[in-house]
């Protein structure tokens, strides 16, 4: 491996954690301006869905064929290459006067995420030695988990004091410095040819495609009572089935082989579960409950959701030390215990009635907890595929992505049953004679008190079934807590057979 000075390692991570945090953020930062394309791009909301479905399509797919291009290019060249298609992207999509163009501008961005995301996460872990490999993972965590706290609060202030349009022409100039700089700092890296196992990509590729699409769209059709659902779901099983068959091959797209380590797979298997599927419903559920439930103007949003960043930020560089210092497991081992305490007993406590401060104080511990999160489980599993980086890196951004999307589903899912369900349950134990009498006394003409009444239910409704979902998605984070502690779990008989 090439020495690098300690100045070259300054500026390359720079130049790799700039990359990166510009990518991340701007998964976030978007989803304050969808509700304000629908006028200009003339569509609707389930048009506009598509502004955020087309780029988590494009980048889950591209990842996939990521460590291809890193052996055969290097991660220097694939970086730059990916995150100057990431800026002009971003370029065309502020310049967007049609849905289509947004689209195909978005799909481009999603791919250079999903390349700058995984070659800067390879090239930070790479600069540093093996005893600072905690401290490294940590400053990577500023752009994972830091950069999309701070996305809502930027684009609520880009938005309020500008316009939509600057959400996406921020990225250019910033993208076309770090692009610059890299060409003129960056040194090449050693490269490798290897063959793309091009069937199980394409069998693999449908499959994700198809099934990021049903968990996207399974809401707005009905989930299974929709021939479309059942016909994707048919055609991802079937895909998969396709990827699991062509993977028999001495070429295959993944390799397998890292899964026979024990702290491997419980580390993919925490990514997935405990960010995928706990952490990315509250990333999801936050700002809806503040702007929907609270009332709150988009930039009063972002202030709210950056108050728990702020932790995200020191705790990943404070996990990082940390884990140099007494192992990545047992900084897990806190971070878990952090968020189970808060997203179970703290966090369901948020509701209309609580004061804005107060609910920004009970997300605290959850910043701490994620800020704990990354940097640990990234260095456990990375340590456990040294010769492997990028078949490692894109293994955890995949299960990241998917779970992430699983996440989202679940929490849109459950808060439609939620509020629904509270609804008749308020009107089943409402006395008619109270309610009649209350609705006649009001100071508006009946039908419009009526209506005002039944907009009051319906809030109190949405209210109390965020607080519902807010305790299943702590539900979930306890269920991937068993991975954690599977960690501290040393059978002998089988770390023998892992060894072998």
């Amino acid at each position: 491996m090439q020495t690098l000075t300690r100045f070259q390692v300054i500026t390359f991570t720079l130049i790799a954690i700039t990359g990166a945090f510009m990518a991340v953020m701007d998964t976030t930062i978007v989803d304050i301006i969808v509700p304000k394309l629908t006028g200009v791009l003339a569509t609707d909301m389930y048009g506009v869905q598509w502004v955020i479905t087309a780029y988590m399509l494009s980048a889950a797919i591209t990842l996939l064929i990521s460590p291809f291009l890193i052996h055969n290019f290097g991660k220097h060249k694939v970086f730059l290459f990916a995150l100057s298609a990431f800026t002009l992207a971003s370029f065309m999509c502020g310049i967007s006067n049609s849905l289509e163009f947004i689209i195909f501008s978005r799909v481009i961005q999603g791919m250079g995420e999903a390349l700058v995301m995984v070659t800067a996460h390879i090239m930070i872990f790479s600069y540093f030695p093996p005893e600072k490999k905690g401290i490294a993972m940590g400053i990577f965590a500023l752009g994972v988990a830091f950069a999309p706290a701070i996305g809502p609060t930027l684009g609520g202030y880009l938005v309020e004091y500008f316009n939509w349009r600057m959400v996406f022409f921020i990225n250019v100039p910033i993208g076309i410095i770090v692009v610059i700089s890299g060409i003129i700092l960056l040194t090449k890296d050693s490269t490798e040819k290897k063959e793309l196992n091009f069937k199980s990509f394409l069998a693999l590729g449908i499959s994700t495609l198809t099934l990021l699409i049903i968990l996207s769209k399974g809401q707005q059709y009905g989930w299974f009572g929709s021939d479309l659902i059942l016909w994707l779901s048919f055609i991802s099983l079937i895909s998969f089935l396709f990827f699991i068959y062509f993977e028999f091959s001495k070429n295959t797209l993944i390799e397998h082989h890292l899964f026979k380590n024990k702290d491997f797979t419980l580390g993919i298997l925490i990514y997935f579960v405990i960010l995928g599927f706990s952490m990315y419903q509250y990333f999801y559920l936050l700002p809806v409950f503040y702007e929907h439930i609270k009332g709150l103007p988009s930039l009063n949003t972002g202030i709210g959701i950056f108050g728990f960043g702020v932790f995200i930020g020191i705790f990943s560089i404070l996990s990082g030390l940390a884990s140099d210092k007494v192992g990545p497991k047992i900084v897990i081992l806190v971070g878990v215990l952090i968020y189970l305490i808060d997203t179970l007993y703290f966090i369901p406590k948020i509701n209309y009635y609580t004061p804005f401060i107060q609910a920004v104080i009970y997300t605290i511990p959850f910043g701490m907890a994620m800020g704990m999160f990354f940097a640990p489980v990234t260095v456990l599993v990375m340590n456990t595929a040294p010769k492997h980086t990028e078949q490692a890196t894109m293994i955890m951004d995949y299960a990241r992505f998917v779970g992430g999307s699983f996440g989202t589903a679940i929490a849109t899912n459950n808060l439609e049953f939620y509020k629904n369900d509270m609804f008749h349950r308020m009107n089943e134990n409402q006395n008619y004679l109270y309610v009649k009498d209350f609705i006649d006394n009001l100071p508006f003409p009946h039908d419009i008190a009526k209506i005002i009444f039944g907009k009051y239910e319906m809030l109190m409704a949405t209210n109390y079934g965020f607080s519902n979902v807010f305790i299943n998605a702590g539900l979930f984070g306890l269920f991937g807590s068993i991975f954690v502690f599977l960690l501290f779990w040393n059978n002998k008989k089988l770390q023998k057979s892992y060894n072998n």
